[in-house]
């Protein structure tokens, strides 16, 4: 790495040394020599000049924003601190959206026949041989295997033919082609390393070069330069060579110098930046740009004024088989012109844009690469924004790169494409190519896809096809001629916004533009109705002609209204669509979405008059409605609709016509009034149709009072005040012209409908008044409020109260001007708290709470309300009362007389003890309160209670449970509180906990025996002894039991459940002599499931702890539960109908063969006197059993031990095979003297031959330094060269100390295994696959003595194990 150091000269003082990356150029990879000498790249990257200009590679973020591609403002520079390392560059991939917009057949793909015709004719008749290159200039040429070069013109004529066969023989297959700027030159390359040059003009051969590069590599890129003196080529070595054409003195040469060379990393791919016309003056082709791309990375270098290496660009990790390509194009940016080079190995296509700024410093700015799913082997610019790419499958892409779009996908396995795999291989020379390049030359395709002027050339076995950009009109007529109207429209919309991709043919200024592709739209729009219009099915279901309709007359609206042209819409569409009156009626009715969407504001009279014609013969009404809302005054009838909305009571339409067409705010109103009036002055319940209308007359009285129009928008500036005070004096008229008696009938007819939402609409209207004469408005109306609602019976406690609810919000405002006279809030509240009066209770007081709330209290005596709520039994009220003088122990009273908010109690005490709020002897009043009903709070909710103890009384709990009576009560509070307190609180304890717990047993005892045994198996907190004592108190033996056992004490565990057995036999002997009533039977039931019960609780007690005991203490205690069990049939007291005691007794059998041995359970039954007179009949299948058990482990044992002998016989064989191997030795030479092994004829020669084949003299290996080990008996040996090879690895051989050998023998005296017979042995052992069969038999011996659980151990399954027995069953059936 010091000397890649050096590269740093490659930057001029100014340039930004900090930022390269030391290993950004790879001094190791290149070897790039001058003219005569091929000196290293260290010389010339040292190589200073004067003349040297300025190159920065720049990092993007610093730059002028006004230099930058819009596209590449997140990408990293090439000359920052991380820019040779490739995860720098490893961005966030992001896919291509294939189906984001409409793009069409974006490229025509055309054969070219004539080519075509050539190549086939050239192949069978003049053996021409088969197509292996193409490039394109002003000319086509095509290359053969047999070395011919066809030249075609324009209209594809074969102009010229190049070479003949026998020059083919000599130089093999053309392998690549190049045209130069000016199209009078052609380079040829060929297989096996020949180039020639040709005139174009007249055909002739002006040079072949035969010494430009190493022999025996074939030619696989040659490329011209922009300078026709300069050119470049690279073989299938990987070199790359600068091709330097003279002419001195008639005589032509060429001079060739090393750029790259291939032993150094091969180079698969070469381009050279060559500008076109336009281009010719551009300040970057003076330095003759060339990108190489090898195996690994990218390099642009530069060959004038002298040769600079650039920059390199390491690859991401790619799949090695990938194609590098390369590809350059000048592209405008932001109004500058600069080359961009594209290059891509794999699925990722990154962008270097190069360019030169004023003061002559050279930038490199990485652009935004584009990621693809597909492996690329071809990359081709057809235009500034558009790249054609070619997949390992043979797809052909077309890429936007702004957008990174891919905008068509196209088939090329028509085109059978040819490769160059031969030329990569250099089969022509004998195949002397690395093998990673051979991978890369599998899918090469360099020369079959070539691209100028917007062109590109695709090479087939027996074809030539060349591809182009479809201008904007072809791809849109190429839609239509598909019968694709709808695409086509969406593409030309496109093209119209500018938005579309890879648009050719389309110029001008945007807005000339635009007008050119809108007259196209409306060609295609007249285009579409007429096609629409014939395809209509004339016969059939009405629903499958407007379902046809309905797919095309939206598009015609969307497209006329996105062009701005509702009159080509509404006069030649709508003209056409007339002839259908199916056509018709969908137009009419699809208008109404455009209509309320507010795109369509305006309609032609005669669209208008068959609109509502249309709406009112199909009933559409509502529709019509909506549609009449949002359409212009101007464009209505106002006479002709308002008679339909009057007609059809079209109410929203009907205001909204009266205000946007006549000012007119007051008939509306009229007309509303007149639907709820009468039936509320009649007392009739509304229909839901005279409910909507009133919630409507109330949404329209507040929007004209807060200066909103109604349904939408607003009322103009100007109307406000005026329509304010119209609307005010209308609902205050003291009578109407009906004939009503009433006072003030609307403003009674709006309190009568819905009191709450008018006195709403009133409030928000109250908080916009400022002026003077609203204010007095709104002292009028509230006067009015109460001379109608004060003492009239028609309103109910809770109108009036919502008044007063007003009344009070309005009066709390700090900018207050209304006066209410006091008595009436007086005469109110008397009114809400009438004693006498049980009717609606709830909702008076909710009314009078609620007034509270918004500050009526201050309009108040309190003492005065405190008493009539206590009268009224108005709870809240009280609390509300209390809770403002902060007495919160009477607000306790409050909630538990309140049998509505009985159950909230306990929150709110919670509540009141965690706020800090409070003070200390409020907080002790709430405390003391809590204790005076703390029995009540209890049997409310015991759970509920024992967290407020566990939370605020726990000091107190000793004086709660005194105060409780001992009973289930007790229990549930107890047993809530030390769970709650355990589970809050864990890890401390109370004072008096233990004897809590103690309590709680006793409690549990005496109430709850059914959950003692629970409580003791799950906690933890009682003491061992008196829980003994207290249960053996209350005589519970299965709790008894389980503390004796948890002791230790497992004897008097045993002894308490089998008195307890012994108990429960007793009662059923007992039972057996009486009579059988059904009480008796079921009694006898319930004895014999506690003794289930009880004998299970035995059993379980002994396999529990049989393992600490010896084996006479098992038989005791198992042989007196078996006693115990056989006592009443001693006694003779056991009917038939107990015959669940016999299963009883079998599985207390079957539990004592896993521990006591079967001749003692024999012996034990029968020596009982009850077999004394041989009834063996019960006991049979004990025995029987017993045999079948004995005969399944006799054939166990028998299968184990042949299994046994197989395995080891099978073991020892193989073993014995392997260790006895004959050896054979590689040669027949000593590995250290290399002499013969019998270089000697004396018989005292010893040799050694060992396992790996090597062979030496015992004398030889003696001699050697740390290989022979000394020992008192014996010498150890191992093989020298494997030892050495393997750093001491070898094994060792030992053989006695004095043997004798007359010939090629191996002699040992301990055997060991040398690594190769270790392998051996593996791949022995692998054969047998699973455990070992032994392993098996150890485990189930095992098991067998550690888990003496059963009677058979269960074996799991192993494959290879194929003993399938079972034992029989040992329960009788």
């Amino acid at each position: 790495m010091s000397e890649s150091l050096d590269a740093c000269s490659l930057l001029s003082s100014s340039s930004q040394l900090d930022q390269m990356d030391e290993e950004a150029i790879d001094d190791k990879e290149f070897d790039i020599p001058q003219v005569y000498t091929p000196p290293t790249l260290e010389s010339i990257l040292n190589e200073l000049e004067d003349e040297e200009e300025p190159f920065v590679l720049e990092d993007t973020c610093v730059l002028n924003t006004e230099n930058i591609d819009a596209h590449s403002c997140d990408t990293a520079s090439l000359a920052s601190s991380d820019s040779g390392d490739p995860a720098h560059f490893k961005r966030k991939k992001r896919p291509v959206e294939l189906k984001a917009t409409i793009h069409g057949s974006v490229l025509r793909n055309s054969m070219l026949q004539g080519i075509s015709a050539q190549i086939v004719s050239a192949a069978d008749k003049v053996d021409a041989g088969l197509p292996t290159a193409i490039t394109v200039a002003g000319v086509i040429v095509v290359g053969t295997s047999h070395g011919l070069a066809l030249v075609f013109d324009n209209n594809q004529a074969l102009r010229l033919c190049l070479g003949t066969k026998t020059t083919g023989a000599e130089f093999g297959a053309v392998s690549a082609l190049s045209i130069n700027n000016d199209c009078s030159r052609l380079l040829c390359g060929f297989a096996k390393g020949q180039m020639t040059m040709w005139d174009l003009a007249n055909g002739k051969l002006l040079r072949t070069i035969t010494d430009a590069h190493p022999p025996g590599t074939a030619i696989l890129h040659v490329k011209f330069t922009d300078d026709p003196t300069l050119a470049v080529c690279s073989d299938s070595g990987g070199s790359v060579f600068e091709l330097a054409f003279r002419r001195v003195m008639g005589l032509r040469s060429c001079d060739s110098r090393c750029l790259f060379s291939g032993s150094k990393g091969e180079v698969c791919c070469i381009e050279p930046l060559r500008a076109s016309p336009d281009f010719t003056d551009h300040p970057i082709t003076h330095y003759s740009l060339l990108a190489l791309a090898s195996l690994t990375k990218i390099l642009v270098i530069g060959l004038k004024p002298s040769l600079k290496v650039w920059m390199t660009f390491p690859y991401s990790k790619s799949d090695p088989s990938s194609v590098p390509q390369l590809a350059w194009q000048f592209v405008s940016v932001q109004s500058a012109v600069n080359p961009f080079l594209a290059f891509c190995k794999g699925d990722t296509v990154h962008f270097l844009m190069i360019k030169r700024e004023e003061m002559g410093a050279i930038h490199v700015i990485k652009q935004r690469h584009i990621h693809l799913s597909c492996d690329i082997i071809s990359l081709n610019w057809i235009n500034g924004c558009t790249l054609v790419l070619v997949d390992s499958h043979e797809k052909l892409l077309i890429v936007d790169r702004p957008s990174q779009e891919v905008l068509e996908i196209m088939d090329l396995e028509q085109v059978q494409l040819v490769y160059n795999s031969r030329h990569f291989k250099s089969l022509a020379t004998g195949g002397n190519v690395s093998q990673a390049l051979a991978l890369v030359g599998e899918k090469a395709c360099y020369q079959s896809i070539s691209s100028y002027a917007g062109h590109i050339v695709c090479l087939g076995t027996k074809s030539a096809h060349t591809m182009t950009l479809r201008t904007w009109r072809e791809r849109i007529d190429c839609m239509l001629n598909q019968d694709h109207f709808v695409e086509a429209l969406s593409l030309a919309w496109s093209f119209h916004e500018g938005t579309a991709k890879a648009v050719v043919g389309l110029c001008g200024d945007p807005l000339k533009r635009k007008g050119i592709v809108g007259d196209k739209m409306l060609e295609i729009l007249f285009q579409f109705a007429d096609h629409a219009m014939k395809r209509c099915p004339e016969h059939g279901r009405i629903q499958v002609m407007e379902q046809h309709f309905h797919d095309v007359i939206p598009i015609l609206i969307d497209f006329c209204l996105l062009l701005q042209r509702p009159d080509l819409l509404f006069d030649q569409l709508y003209a056409r669509l007339l002839e259908n009156p199916v056509a018709k009626g969908v137009f009419l009715e699809l208008l109404e979405s455009y209509i309320v969407t507010n795109r369509l504001g305006h309609l032609p009279t005669t669209i208008m008059k068959d609109l509502l014609a249309h709406y009112n013969s199909n009933g559409l009404m509502d529709n019509l409605e909506r549609c009449i809302v949002h359409l212009d005054v101007t464009s209505l009838d106002i006479q002709q609709v308002v008679q339909v909305c009057w007609e059809n009571q079209l109410y929203d339409a009907m205001i909204y016509v009266f205000n946007s067409g006549m000012n007119d705010y007051i008939t509306p109103m009229e007309k509303l009034f007149a639907v709820i009036g009468p039936p509320l002055r009649e007392g009739r319940s509304l229909t839901a149709e005279e409910v909507v209308m009133g919630n409507k007359l109330l949404v329209y009285i507040s929007c004209c009072l807060a200066g909103r129009a109604y349904p939408l928008g607003n009322i103009p500036e100007d109307l406000v005040v005026q329509i304010k005070i119209q609307v005010f004096e209308y609902l205050i008229l003291l009578h109407t012209g009906e004939s009503s008696s009433d006072a003030y009938p609307l403003i009674q007819t709006l309190l009568h409908f819905d009191t709450r939402e008018f006195l709403n609409v009133l409030a928000m209207t109250f908080e916009d008044l400022n002026d003077k004469q609203a204010i007095e408005y709104q002292q009028r109306i509230v006067d009015i409020l109460l001379q109608v609602m004060v003492d009239n019976p028609d309103f109910t406690p809770c109108q009036v109260g919502g008044l007063f609810t007003f009344l009070a919000r309005q009066l709390s405002k700090p900018n207050n001007t209304l006066f209410v006279n006091r008595k009436l809030f007086d005469q109110v509240l008397e009114f809400l708290c009438r004693s006498g009066d049980a009717s609606r209770h709830t909702e008076r007081q909710q009314v009078l709470l609620q007034l509270l709330q918004v500050g009526g209290v201050v309009q108040f005596d309190e003492e005065k309300l405190l008493t009539l709520s206590q009268r009224a039994n108005f709870y809240q009220i009280l609390e509300f009362l209390y809770e403002k003088k902060h007495m919160y122990d009477k607000t306790i009273d409050c909630y538990l007389k309140d049998p509505l908010r009985k159950g909230e109690i306990f929150s709110y005490i919670h509540e009141l003890m965690s706020m800090a709020s409070h003070s200390s002897e409020e907080k002790q009043a709430i405390k003391n309160k809590t204790l005076q009903h703390i029995q009540e709070l209890i049997i409310l909710d015991q759970s509920k209670s024992a967290n407020l103890v566990v939370s605020h009384l726990v000091e107190e709990v000793d004086q709660i449970i005194s105060k409780l009576p001992d009973g289930e009560l007790l229990l549930q509070f107890l047993s809530s509180f030390l769970e709650l307190r355990e589970r809050h609180y864990p890890g401390t304890t109370l004072p008096m906990e233990h004897e809590l717990h103690k309590h709680l047993l006793d409690l549990l005892c005496r109430f709850a025996p059914q959950q003692l045994l629970n409580f003791l198996q799950t906690s933890q907190q009682y003491r061992l002894e008196e829980a003994i004592q207290i249960t053996e108190k209350y005589h519970h033996s299965e709790a008894t039991g389980y503390l004796l056992e948890k002791k230790g004490d497992f004897y008097g565990a045993f002894t308490v459940l089998l008195e307890a057995l012994k108990a429960q036999l007793c009662l059923l002997t007992a039972d057996s002599t009486r009579g059988q009533s059904e009480d008796e039977k079921e009694n006898e039931s319930a004895i014999l499931r506690r003794i289930e019960n009880s004998l299970n609780n035995l059993v379980a007690l002994g396999h529990r702890n049989s393992q600490k005991l010896q084996q006479p203490q098992i038989k005791e205690l198992w042989f007196s539960l078996l006693e115990t069990l056989m006592t009443p049939r001693k006694q003779g007291a056991i009917s038939a109908k107990f015959v669940v005691l016999e299963d009883l007794t079998m599985n207390v059998l079957n539990s004592m063969s896993t521990l006591v041995s079967l001749p003692a359970i024999i012996q034990q039954i029968l020596q009982n006197p009850i077999y004394e007179r041989g009834k063996f009949a019960e006991i049979q299948v004990l025995i029987l059993g017993m045999l079948d058990t004995f005969s399944y482990e006799q054939t166990l044992f028998e299968t184990t031990t042949s299994l046994l002998n197989h395995d080891l016989h099978w073991s020892l064989s193989h073993l014995r095979t392997a260790v006895t191997r004959g050896l054979h030795p590689r040669q027949d030479s000593c590995n250290i003297c290399l002499q013969q092994y019998k270089r000697w004829q004396d018989s005292a020669e010893q040799i050694l031959l060992f396992s790996c084949g090597h062979l030496y003299h015992v004398q030889c290996l003696q001699q050697t330094v740390d290989c022979g080990l000394a020992c008192a008996s014996e010498q150890q040996w191992s093989c020298y060269k494997c030892s050495t090879t393997h750093r001491g690895r070898g094994r060792q051989y030992t053989i006695p100390k004095k043997s004798r050998s007359t010939s090629l023998v191996q002699v040992f005296q301990e055997v060991t295994l040398d690594f190769q017979q270790e392998q051996s042995w593996d791949q022995l052992r692998c054969l047998y696959k699973g455990p070992s069969r032994l392993s098996i038999l150890a485990e189930l011996s095992h098991r067998h003595h550690n888990e003496r659980t059963g009677i058979l151990v269960q074996v799991p399954a192993q494959e290879g194990f194929s003993l399938k027995l079972s034992p029989p069953p040992l329960l009788e059936e």
